[in-house]
């Protein structure tokens, strides 16, 4: 098994803090990719269903992975959703490989944008 390095780990630990102090508790990854999809879409209602969830934390992985060239975004569809398509082939890793590929990803997206207001 890899360990994740101590820089992403170290990383990850302060953007942690930075949402706990923002939301008042500590987010994993699926609530961190959540909340990128969140900002992305402007998205913004009572109830969100399973599949709202899981739509807006693939807009997110998207919105990420496009930093390095692995999506383009093709447009908006009416409801102002972005859609994205794949223009490079995801290396093949394990799964702790791929959280840690997520979370620098996620870490260069902080880097380039504001955290969320609440």
């Amino acid at each position: 098994m890899q360990f994740i390095s101590d820089d992403l780990q170290q990383r990850w630990w302060a953007l942690e803090a930075q949402l706990v102090e923002r939301f008042g508790k500590k987010p994993d990854l699926e609530a961190v990719l959540f909340l990128i999809g969140l900002q992305e879409t402007g998205f913004i209602q009572e109830k969100i269903s399973k599949e709202q969830k899981q739509d807006l934390m693939h807009v997110a992985v998207c919105t990420v992975l496009a930093q390095s060239g692995y999506y383009v975004v093709e447009g908006k569809d009416t409801e102002g959703w972005p859609h994205f398509r794949q223009v490079k082939e995801l290396p093949v890793m394990s799964l702790p490989d791929q959280e840690n590929f997520i979370k620098d990803h996620v870490l260069l997206y902080f880097q380039q944008s504001e955290l969320p207001e609440e």
